[in-house]
């Protein structure tokens, strides 16, 4: 395991998003995070997955999907083509950037940026190479489900149970490598003690098998 690896401010133009970017000595790959609605690159829990990442020598990339005037118009936080189109922007910044540029991509979305980052997989076949979601409304991507080939997680609360029949239905349309995992106990935030820790290594397992594939 790598130590600890200290995150630097970026910006994702044209809009000059913020973003925090760690990458590690011998990184493996690079994982792009995709918040949910009413979070941003300052997220908690999205926060102690990246450093978990980061110890796996896995880089990561936090970044805010909406200008703070965007995040203000709730329609705009449900517009999963908007935010899907950020997303591309952050993996054209991510195949240009010096440090990034030769590192295999996944990303990890939580929330409506599971759907996001599923409709950014399916329009980028070429850059993303696994797609992980916690707690995640996939079914919010269904026009785009059948067209990911990126290998795909989908981790859910076992109380989250309206969740847990979306993220079925999504996953009987999904056509790549995938899997269901129900973590025991957890809520849909994975609030729960040992919950959060459970989905890091399920996500790390996953990014580890498949970023170091590509």
């Amino acid at each position: 395991m790598a130590g600890a690896v200290e995150a630097r401010d970026i910006e994702i133009l044209p809009l000059g998003l913020p973003g925090l970017l760690a990458v590690p000595d011998r990184a493996r790959g690079i994982v792009l995070f995709a918040h949910g609605s009413g979070s941003s690159r300052l997220s908690p829990r999205n926060a102690t997955v990246a450093r978990a990442l980061n110890e796996a020598r896995l880089a990561t990339l936090l970044f805010d999907l909406l200008t703070p005037h965007e995040a203000a118009d709730r329609r705009k936080v449900f517009d999963i083509a908007l935010l899907a189109s950020r997303l591309e922007e952050a993996l054209d910044w991510i195949e240009e950037e010096e440090t990034t540029t030769d590192l295999a991509v996944g990303l990890f979305g939580a929330s409506t940026g599971a759907a996001a980052a599923l409709a950014a997989a399916a329009r980028r076949p070429e850059l993303v190479a696994a797609v992980v979601s916690r707690g995640g409304r996939p079914d919010l991507a269904a026009d785009a489900l059948d067209r990911v080939i990126a290998p795909t997680l989908l981790i859910v609360g076992e109380l989250d149970e309206i969740v847990i029949e979306l993220n079925r239905r999504a996953l009987a349309q999904l056509s790549c490598p995938k899997r269901l995992e129900i973590v025991s106990g957890a809520t849909h935030l994975f609030e729960e003690p040992g919950t959060l820790d459970q989905v890091i290594g399920l996500a790390r397992a996953w990014f580890m098998e498949y970023l170091e594939k590509s």
